[in-house]
């Protein structure tokens, strides 16, 4: 699928990213791929905060991929983080443990196939503000940032239907 569809970029606010990757109970075991990375922010949290194994973000965007480069590596987090610049349609999410995502709907739509044909049960799927209609999230929580309320739906593939 060459089909890349454009979703404009909002930046994760930090208490967003925190409370994504504990709703994940992302950990030492994991290996984290953010879809649609941006400045990369949930990567090097995960990486710095959580202690992930690996943690891969993957952005379209040259601008997107020098942030989250540089952001990496202002947080001595090179070697645990891997920043691609790729469609995430075309790439092998396989190996992901979490799979972390602040698209719209439609494009969670698209990738609904893609997830459930590459990631294996158990794999958790954590998506900020857009749901993965016909999905059962096994959690759902609302974050307040400031005078904004978020919300984060945590999907468990094997468990998701």
């Amino acid at each position: 699928m060459s089909y890349i569809p454009h979703v404009p970029y909002v930046p994760t606010p930090e208490r967003v990213v925190r409370k994504m990757l504990e709703i994940a109970k992302a950990g030492p075991e994991d290996v984290i791929y953010d879809l649609g990375c941006g400045d990369g922010r949930i990567v090097v949290t995960a990486a710095k905060d959580f202690n992930v194994k690996k943690a891969v973000g993957i952005d379209i965007n040259d601008e997107r991929i020098k942030e989250a480069t540089d952001n990496a590596k202002n947080n001595g987090v090179e070697g645990k983080v891997k920043i691609l610049k790729a469609n995430f349609f075309e790439t092998d999410l396989s190996e992901a443990t979490v799979v972390t995502m602040f698209l719209l709907t439609n494009v969670n739509e698209m990738l609904k196939p893609k997830l459930e044909k590459e990631l294996k049960p158990g794999t958790r799927v954590v998506s900020h503000e857009f749901e993965m209609r016909g999905w059962t999230p096994k959690e759902v929580i609302k974050v307040e940032d400031g005078n904004m309320n978020h919300i984060v739906y945590l999907y468990i593939i094997g468990e998701h239907k």
